[in-house]
Order: C-alpha cells, then sequence, then structure tokens
C-alpha cells in the first residue's frame, strides 16, 4: 500500500514510504493467518470443521479464500473415482454425519483393501434427491458436479421413499439412532430450559427447512410433544413470519456457525452434533430434551438403482453393520440402531 505524494510534505516522503511498508507487511501478514473470523474475533468458525473429510490420496495444493468459496461437504477426487468406478465408491449421505466420516473411511479401507478412492457428499437427503432427480448434478456457484453414486444414506423412512420412486433397491441397511438436543452458545446466556422456551418472542432461532431438511420432522413432532400445536406454530409460522426464526439450509454447518457468530440464539439439532461441536473446542454447549419430548430418529443406508460397483456397494452396507462402525459413531453420541 503506498500513499499518494500529494498526500505528504517532500521531505516526511522517506518517513511515510517506511510507513507504508510497515502497514503492507502487517496486511502481510494478517492475510495469511487462518481459519478467523475477524468481524467477530472468533477462530475457526467456519467449516470444514472436520480437518482429515478429504480421502483422496493425492490432494494437491489447498487454496481456500474462507467464507467465499468454502464448500466443506464435498469430500475426495472426482476424477478418480470416475476414472476408475469399479475400484472407487461414490456416497450420498444425510450431512449431519460428517464428522463420523473421516475416521469411518478409515477403517472401511483398511478392511476392504480393494476399493481405491471414495467421493462423498454431506448434504441434506432432500437436497440430494434433487441432485439424483438432475441427472446426478449440482452447481456450486460456477462449477458443475455430475457423479454418479453407489450408495445413499439418510433417514430410514427416507429411504423406504426413495426405494419407491426407484433411487435406490434392496433392503435397508438399519446402523444407527439418534436423539434431538437444543444447540446454544456456551453457557446456556438466554437461560433456555427447555423446548418451551421457543415460544420466546424475544429468542432466536436457528431451524431446519422442512423443505428438505428431514429433521424438521422430528423437531416438529417433539414441538408438538413438548408445547402443542400452539409452541409448533410459534416456531415454525409465527416465528418465520416474524423473522425471528431463520430457516436453513444445511443445519448442521448454518446453525452452530449462526449461533458463535451471535445471529442466532438457539436452534435444534442432533445430540451427536453437539458433542462434536463441543468436542472441537467451539464454544457451543446443549440443553437436554427430555425423553417424553424427545424423537429418535434411525439411520440407513441401501444400494443405488445402476451402481457401477454393486459390489463395493455391499462391502460399504455390510461394513456400516459391523461393531467397529458402531463403535465409531457411539464415539460422537450416536446409539445402536433398534426397529
Amino acid at each position: 500500500m503506498r500513499l499518494p505524494a500529494a498526500c505528504f510534505p517532500q521531505s516526511n516522503k522517506l518517513f511515510w514510504n517506511l510507513f507504508s511498508a510497515g502497514v503492507s507487511a502487517l496486511i502481510f501478514v494478517f492475510a495469511l493467518t487462518p481459519k478467523i473470523s475477524y468481524s467477530k474475533g472468533i477462530k475457526g468458525v467456519y467449516p470444514p470443521w472436520c480437518r482429515k473429510g478429504d480421502p483422496s490420496l493425492h490432494q494437491g495444493y489447498h487454496f481456500n479464500a474462507q467464507t467465499v468459496d468454502n464448500d466443506p461437504d464435498y469430500h475426495g477426487n472426482i476424477t478418480a473415482v470416475t476414472l476408475h468406478p469399479k475400484s472407487s465408491l461414490v456416497l450420498y449421505i444425510g450431512g449431519n454425519i460428517f464428522f463420523v466420516m473421516p475416521r469411518l473411511i478409515k477403517a472401511f479401507l483398511k478392511k476392504y483393501p480393494v476399493i481405491k478412492h471414495v467421493f462423498y457428499i454431506t448434504i441434506p437427503p432432500g437436497i440430494l434427491i434433487r441432485m439424483w432427480r438432475n441427472h446426478d448434478a449440482i452447481t456450486l456457484g460456477n462449477l458443475t458436479l455430475r457423479v454418479l453414486p453407489d450408495i445413499f444414506m439418510a433417514g430410514a423412512k427416507k429411504l423406504h421413499y426413495t426405494n419407491k420412486i426407484g433411487m435406490t433397491t434392496g433392503p435397508v441397511t438399519i446402523y444407527a439412532s439418534n436423539d434431538l438436543e437444543i444447540m446454544t452458545y456456551k453457557g446456556n446466556p438466554y437461560h433456555i430450559t427447555g423446548l418451551k422456551s421457543f415460544a420466546n418472542p424475544n429468542l432466536t432461532l436457528s431451524m431446519p427447512n422442512p423443505e428438505w431438511e428431514g429433521i424438521a420432522r422430528q423437531i416438529k413432532a417433539s414441538l408438538m410433544k413438548g408445547g402443542g400445536k400452539r409452541l409448533e406454530q410459534a416456531v415454525y409460522q409465527k416465528g418465520v413470519e416474524s423473522g425471528r426464526v431463520f430457516l436453513t439450509h444445511i443445519h448442521h454447518r448454518q446453525t452452530p456457525m449462526r449461533i458463535m457468530e451471535k445471529k442466532s440464539d438457539a436452534g435444534v439439532t442432533w445430540y451427536s452434533e453437539v458433542q462434536f461441536q463441543k468436542m472441537i473446542g467451539n464454544p457451543i454447549t446443549g440443553v437436554k430434551i427430555p425423553f417424553s419430548e424427545n424423537t429418535t430418529a434411525l439411520y440407513g443406508a441401501a444400494m443405488v438403482k445402476g451402481t457401477l460397483n454393486p459390489s463395493g456397494a455391499k462391502k460399504w452396507l455390510d461394513f456400516l453393520k459391523t461393531k467397529t462402525a458402531l463403535k465409531i459413531f457411539q464415539q460422537y453420541g450416536f446409539k445402536p440402531p433398534h426397529k
């Protein structure tokens, strides 16, 4: 950064040149400092929070302009799986297990070394179904990706639906279960005691959009249990209309970010997501939802119709039923499956 000569007397030019050089150096240092939101002064707010989410063997040069071109839910080398479908696996995954995947894939590849490449997407199942309906293609900004999936993973009810519409085929593998929890800022500064607190018109919320996030169905059921139709409408109707409720596209990313940036006071997520945020040191805490008001979800997986690697897909489904896989899920707060 060099100031124009007209801004200072000729006799002080040396001083101002040195000053400008110093400012430029500081700007350069700050520009290189990673993972910091300077607007809030919070380190590590922006995902990906999971630093080992890319299963590619050769990752090349890493470049990311924070908050601008950050797409943390697309993992791996798409060219490798396209060129080598018989030794690859492509997973369409409902996003709320994104933090489990690196450890899960590592264990899977160790058990089945015949699989060399894995590519997986961790966004809401409703959006993944839209992607499938649009010839397995999705556009991110100016980049269009098309990758044919071998496996679809989501809530068990969603998989029965995808079997019906012809997206998936064969039996649904049930591998884990999960409960809901209220997510809020560390220390619970808003004194949230439960779902009934969501009726407070001064409490701003970040909530999943029912249009494409399956968790919204469970949340609505819990709101009904906790306060009847009045509470459910206070959140998903009146709250949305008034603007105090923000509807997310990808709740497992947006809700913790909005809470940490003080844009929302709280939201409902899966219990495992609260645990993960606490595990990595983000200023997040949870408020329990009692069993009588909670809604448990079953997680399932199924083979996608027309998979290019049915043998690899079957290996993945078999692996999800192993004690090794369940142990990994339990480390993040998931529970064993129950039908």
